[in-house]
């Protein structure tokens, strides 16, 4: 390859304004670790950016908002692609991975509130009042928290739901949306109300944004290596084990939470019905080697190399850490299939793809 050719990165996003400003961010970040490089956006639908008059599970496709991309990806027409990790399956294709996810923005839920109600919050809105969501995970919360409020489903990318929101019709009193992109789109004053997320768990990888190559491309895996957020990346690959062991998606409602403090990385996982009354909740906890550690660290190594954990390639990440972090996921799931976990979700399966 040339060394003019070698200097430009092309980088795959979606199309919507949101998509654009991370995509841009990153590539921001990398402008200023590399100067001599070029970077070219590629922009392209996604079958999720298309089919906006049917709920997300009920289409029940686990690559709704990354298949036209990764097909770009593999077939060489972009060098890696920018996501928000949330939409990206805990498996992915063969012969991709994630070069880097960064430093994860607040990933608590936030209540927008129409302007007709900007004086009120969820608990004080009338009985009756409609909340947009397309999340399954805010809908069984709201459902559990706040009944007497009414869920209704929304799609769209931000703005499309602002507008649906602002409407002279009134017909939503509030939506709910992730914080990270409501902040990344400078829309952060129009956050009514933050929800806790020891109450309301997230979306797992909420909060994040990750950067996709394939798995075997040092010229873009050093690139990106520099972007990774040691902390962000062990939160979110036990986040991500947890619900590739689950076998979740968008397809029930499944809710996380974690923290990494002194050494000490803690995990909240959650699984719950439709309807929000049942909860089968977890808090699990492990000590983590760091690199900073004193001494030298464990022989025995229960991993093989290469590999990665949930699709991270670890670069110059510590093995063992990661290794923790994915174990710690594995170990909530479990905790939580004890508890009939899996029939709650095979049961909101059903009722979803039962009803028209």
């Amino acid at each position: 390859m040339a060394t003019e050719e070698q200097n430009v990165f092309r980088v795959g996003s979606r199309k919507s304004e949101l998509a654009l400003i991370q995509t841009e961010y990153v590539i921001k970040c990398l402008k200023d670790l590399n100067p001599d490089k070029e970077f070219k956006i590629v922009t392209m639908s996604t079958k999720g950016d298309k089919i906006l008059n049917i709920s997300l599970p009920k289409i029940g496709e686990k690559s709704l908002f990354t298949e036209e991309l990764e097909n770009a990806l593999e077939n060489n027409r972009v060098d890696f692609l920018v996501h928000s990790l949330k939409d990206l399956p805990t498996t992915l294709r063969e012969g991709l991975a994630l070069g880097a996810i960064l430093e994860r923005e607040d990933p608590r839920d936030a209540v927008v509130m129409s302007k007709a109600f900007s004086a009120f919050t969820l608990d004080t809105l009338p009985p009756g009042s409609v909340i947009g969501t397309s999340s399954l995970r805010r809908s069984a919360y709201l459902a559990r928290n706040m009944p007497h409020l009414k869920v209704e489903n929304i799609r769209g990318n931000l703005n499309t739901r602002f507008k649906k929101l602002d409407d002279e019709k009134g017909a939503y009193a509030a939506i709910i949306l992730a914080v990270a992109g409501l902040k990344r789109m400078g829309l952060e004053n129009r956050i009514s109300q933050y929800l806790d997320s020891e109450e309301t768990l997230y979306c797992v990888g909420q909060g994040a944004l990750a950067v996709e190559c394939r798995e075997v491309d040092p010229r873009v895996l050093s690139l990106l290596e520099p972007l990774n957020h040691f902390h962000t990346t062990l939160r979110c690959v036990a986040e991500r084990s947890f619900l590739k062991y689950l076998g979740g998606g968008c397809s029930a409602p499944v809710g996380v939470s974690s923290t990494l403090e002194n050494k000490e990385l803690k995990i909240t996982g959650a699984v719950l019905s439709l309807n929000g009354k049942v909860l089968i909740k977890d808090t699990l906890k492990c000590k983590l080697y760091m690199p900073s550690d004193d001494g030298e660290p464990p022989k025995k190594c229960p991993y093989r190399e290469p590999r990665t954990y949930c699709g991270t390639v670890p670069g110059n990440m510590n093995a063992i850490s990661l290794f923790g972090a994915e174990q710690l996921g594995k170990d909530i799931a479990e905790s939580l299939i004890k508890q009939n976990a899996l029939e709650v979700m095979m049961e909101a399966r059903n009722e979803i793809h039962s009803t028209v």
